[in-house]
């Protein structure tokens, strides 16, 4: 498909085959490659008030992840392998390199965030610097889980069940439950606007959208943590940025940045105010943190 973005201003919209998967993508700007990966339950439009001011100085990447968005949806495959972060990131490298970008920095939010921290091990070559948006890393999480976590993010522990309790619960009332989802994790009133919540709810709708959610929680669940202790030894080798929402579950249960320097050589960074989706909800400090990082 082609086009232009109707929520990045100034960016087009490609369908680009990456590894046998179809990846939609956004692509504007000039300048160093700067890769944007979103999180659940978003699409790359959650950059919208990001992107296009980032495209001034880099040449700016936002996908759909595999699953999400107007990106293909494959099956899960045994063991949830195809959505293992594995996977996903080399996705990501995939589609970067069908652009010309053999070296790139990447931002990630929420799962995004996963896929990129995972891109940083298997891919070093590939990955300049790397920000990851209001998480912790995945391991660490489910680790240090208490009723306290396990209450806030509910959805850790029930998309995660055997298909398809999960798909069919969601989706019996898909709107109620994105909305409730949304409402939970935003701390600023308005935030997703009525267009953009319409576009997630659009994807949201499809139960292979659904049924990719699932699939991608399971595999963090299961999958992801046998990759990560596999790799419990290694740190991320390039310049690790952490944000979080002061007033979101992570920044008030961890320690973002011990967490981070426990997995990465060169880690800094703070909290903004606000809750989870940083980049919705205070995008001007975002792009602050972002113009001071990446350089």
């Amino acid at each position: 498909m082609a086009g232009m973005d109707p929520f990045l201003a100034g960016f087009a919209l490609r369908d680009i085959e990456a590894g046998g998967v179809r990846i939609r993508a956004a692509i504007g700007g000039a300048g160093p490659p700067l890769l944007l990966l979103h999180g659940h339950p978003q699409t790359h439009a959650t950059w919208h008030a990001v992107a296009p001011p980032l495209a001034e100085r880099f040449s700016v990447v936002a996908m759909d992840l595999r699953g999400y968005g107007d990106s293909e949806k494959p099956e899960g495959g045994e063991r949830h392998v195809n959505y293992a972060k594995r996977a996903m990131a080399a996705d990501a490298v995939a589609v970067m390199r069908a652009l010309g970008h053999e070296r790139f920095a990447v931002v990630g939010h929420d799962r995004g965030g996963r896929v990129a921290h995972r891109m940083a091990l298997d891919h070093p070559q590939a990955v300049t610097r790397l920000a990851v948006l209001d998480i912790a890393p995945t391991a660490t999480m489910y680790a240090r889980t208490d009723k306290a976590f396990a209450t806030a993010y509910f959805w850790w522990f029930f998309l995660i069940q055997p298909a398809p309790l999960p798909e069919r619960l969601m989706g019996a009332d898909p709107e109620f439950f994105l909305r409730t989802h949304l409402d939970g994790q935003s701390k600023t009133p308005g935030v997703p606007g009525s267009n953009l919540f319409a576009e997630y709810l659009r994807v949201y709708r499809d139960p292979a959208t659904r049924h990719a959610i699932c699939e991608d929680y399971r595999a963090a669940a299961t999958i992801d943590l046998e990759h990560d202790a596999a790799d419990a030894q290694r740190r991320v080798e390039v310049p690790l940025l952490a944000l979080w929402g002061a007033k979101g579950t992570v920044g008030r249960t961890y320690d973002v940045l011990a967490t981070w320097r426990e997995k990465a050589l060169d880690v800094s960074g703070h909290a903004l105010d606000c809750g989870h989706t940083l980049q919705e909800e205070r995008p001007d400090l975002v792009l602050a943190a972002l113009d001071a990082f990446l350089g």
